[in-house]
C-alpha cells in the first residue's frame, strides 16, 4: 500500500467541493478518480468518511491513500508532436500546455511518452525502464516548451550527465504577480516537499535540496511582470515555487499562485522557450528556441494594450 497523502484545509480553501479540491491539490489525480477513491473508503476527512458533494472546512485533515495499482502497458498513441530537432540519437520536443509527459495514475493515455512511443517505435532509449523511455527531464503538466528526449542510451547516458553537472541552459518566460524593485536578481531558497501537502514543493530547510533561479525583467505592467527564468538547477516546480515564496506567483498558477485571476486559464503562464545543450554524440553546442503559445500572446497584448 502507498504511503497515504495527508492534507490541511487552511481558511482560503473553506467551501469548495472535496473532490475539487483533492484534484486541485494531489495534480495526478482527475476529479473523476477521486470520486471513485472516496466511493472506496479511500479518503477520510478527520478520519470519517465523506461523499464527493461535501465542501471542506477549515483546519479538517483529509487522508488520500491511493492504492498500488499494476502499471499497464504503455501503448503508442497518434498524437501530433511539435518536434523542434531530431537526428537518430536525440529529439527536441515542445511540449502544449495540458500535457503529461509522464504516464501516472488517471493519465495512462494521451502523455508525451505515449505519443513518443508511436513517433520513435523500438529507437526510444529504455535506460529510465519502460515507463519512461527516452525523457530526461520534466516539464509539469500546464507548462508548455522545449523537452529534449533520448532515441539511443548513449545520447540518454551523455544528456543526463549534462543535467547532473548543471551544464544545461535552461530558460523560461513567465508572467507573474508583483513588481520587482531590481531588473535582474537570483533566488537560492532550498526546496523540498511540502511538509502537509506532499504534491506539493516548498521552500525548506529541512530534507530540502539546493535550488537556483535566475531572473531578468522583460516587462513590466503594473501589477503584473514578465520575466525572464533561468534555472541552474532543475527541482520540481522549481520555478513556481521560488517565485511563488517571493510574492511572485505564476499567473495561472492553480498550486502555488493567487485564488481568483483576472485571466480565464488553463494552467500557468510559464513557457520553456530555450534549451542549449552539448550534443552527447556529435559534441557541437545546440540551442533552440520556441515561441510562446498564443493564449499566452493574448493575455500580453492585453496587458500592452491596457
Amino acid at each position: 500500500m502507498n504511503e497515504p497523502f495527508v492534507i490541511k484545509v487552511t481558511e482560503e480553501f473553506s467551501g469548495i467541493r472535496i473532490d475539487k479540491f483533492i484534484s486541485d491539490n494531489l495534480e495526478d489525480l482527475t476529479r473523476s478518480y477521486v470520486q471513485r477513491l472516496m466511493y472506496e473508503g479511500n479518503i477520510t476527512v478527520n478520519s470519517d468518511g465523506v461523499k464527493s458533494n461535501y465542501k471542506v472546512r477549515n483546519g479538517d485533515v483529509i487522508t488520500v491513500i491511493v492504492p498500488e495499482i499494476k502499471e499497464p502497458d504503455i501503448l503508442p498513441e497518434n498524437i501530433p508532436l511539435d518536434i523542434v530537432y531530431e537526428d537518430s540519437d536525440m529529439l527536441v520536443v515542445n511540449k502544449p500546455q495540458g500535457m503529461v509527459v509522464h504516464p501516472a495514475v488517471g493519465n495512462y493515455t494521451g502523455t508525451l511518452v505515449n505519443a513518443l512511443m508511436y513517433h520513435c517505435g523500438d529507437s526510444l532509449s529504455g535506460i529510465n525502464g519502460e515507463k519512461r523511455p527516452g525523457i530526461l527531464h520534466r516539464i509539469d503538466k500546464d507548462t508548455s516548451g522545449l523537452l529534449m528526449v533520448a532515441k539511443s542510451d548513449r545520447a540518454h547516458l551523455g544528456l543526463a550527465e549534462q543535467i547532473k553537472e548543471h551544464s544545461l541552459t535552461r530558460a523560461y518566460k513567465a508572467l507573474v504577480h508583483g513588481g520587482f524593485t531590481e531588473d535582474k536578481g537570483m533566488y537560492a531558497d532550498p526546496i523540498g516537499r511540502h511538509p502537509i501537502d506532499r504534491k506539493k514543493m516548498a521552500v525548506s530547510y529541512k530534507n530540502s535540496r539546493e535550488a537556483v533561479t535566475h531572473y531578468n525583467v522583460l516587462e513590466r505592467f503594473g501589477k503584473y511582470t514578465y520575466v525572464e527564468c533561468i534555472l541552474e538547477t532543475g527541482r520540481t516546480h522549481q520555478i513556481r515555487v521560488h517565485m511563488s515564496h517571493h510574492g511572485h506567483p505564476v499567473v495561472g498558477d492553480k498550486t502555488y499562485g493567487v485564488r481568483k485571476e483576472e485571466f480565464k486559464l488553463d494552467g500557468q503562464l510559464l513557457h520553456a522557450y530555450k534549451i542549449g545543450f552539448v550534443h552527447p554524440v556529435s559534441g557541437e553546442y545546440m540551442e533552440f528556441e520556441a515561441e510562446i503559445p498564443d493564449y499566452y500572446k493574448n493575455v500580453l497584448y492585453i496587458l500592452r494594450n491596457k
